[in-house]
């Protein structure tokens, strides 16, 4: 992004991560998820996030549970709990992520 405050923080064949780190205690991430690509799976303690999905449809993952996303849902991913986003279509899948802190993934 050519804004202010926003820098790509990741970004490969599956998608393109960026941050902006301007608030002293939360992190604003968008995530474009290409067609047919996951998020690498992860679960962080100490640590709460929301999603919201700002295009696309999708699956996010919880622990065992898999269910579907699509554009003005908003998910919880509650401290410790394992995450993951695909994108099972052929449009690209784009997402906000709120958390507290710094990146530790």
């Amino acid at each position: 992004m050519n804004e202010e405050g926003w820098n790509i923080v990741k970004q490969d064949e599956r998608y393109v991560v960026t941050d902006n780190n301007t608030l002293n205690k939360l992190v604003t991430s968008i995530t474009e998820l290409n067609p047919f690509h996951s998020t690498t799976g992860h679960s962080h303690a100490g640590q709460e996030e929301v999603y919201i999905f700002r295009s696309g449809n999708g699956e996010m993952e919880i622990n065992e549970k898999r269910f579907k996303v699509k554009e003005g849902d908003i998910v919880f991913v509650e401290d410790g709990d394992f995450h993951r986003v695909h994108n099972i279509s052929n449009e690209r899948l784009e997402f906000v992520c709120v958390f507290d802190g710094v990146r530790s993934h």
